[in-house]
């Protein structure tokens, strides 16, 4: 389900292809590896098993965001402030984009990899669990290197 604001840079459905295929590291934490159904892209992913448990061949929901609003931010906008706190419990009845979904991350582009032809791949770093997305170029576009992002996941 997509939704309709500017702020989400990327997302679609996948389906979970392997978890931990390289042995688990961590006791909280897997690394799971996914294909996209629309726009045939190739996730790997670490994420906290306790708080949003997944099992290989389960889809899921993924989306990228600029920010947590439902509302476009523009460039230099007054009600910055009136968005930026969203996500806490307190924000007087905002619903921001994590109502939408079970599990949310903050964190930051690091790095941006052209591939083959038209193929690139963008690394992100969630507080050390880290993300890697690759596919078309055409997908990512709205991606940008040191540019901070939330990852959203829901069943």
């Amino acid at each position: 389900m997509s939704t309709n604001s500017s702020n989400v840079l990327f997302d679609d459905i996948f389906t979970i292809s392997g978890i931990d295929k390289e042995g688990k590291k961590f006791d909280r934490v897997s690394r799971l590896y996914a294909h996209s159904k629309n726009y045939d892209m190739d996730l790997t992913l670490d994420y906290n098993v306790e708080l949003f448990p997944l099992h290989d061949k389960q889809t899921f929901a993924l989306a990228l965001a600029s920010s947590l609003s439902r509302a476009p931010q523009a460039a230099g906008a007054e009600d910055e402030d009136k968005d930026r706190d969203v996500w806490r419990p307190d924000a007087k009845g905002r619903r921001g984009l994590d109502d939408d979904y079970e599990y949310v991350m903050y964190g930051k582009v690091y790095r941006f990899d052209e591939g083959s032809a038209e193929d690139v791949t963008a690394y992100a770093s969630f507080g050390g669990l880290l993300m890697s997305l690759s596919g078309s170029s055409r997908h990512m576009t709205s991606i940008v290197l040191g540019d901070p992002v939330f990852i959203l996941l829901r069943r």
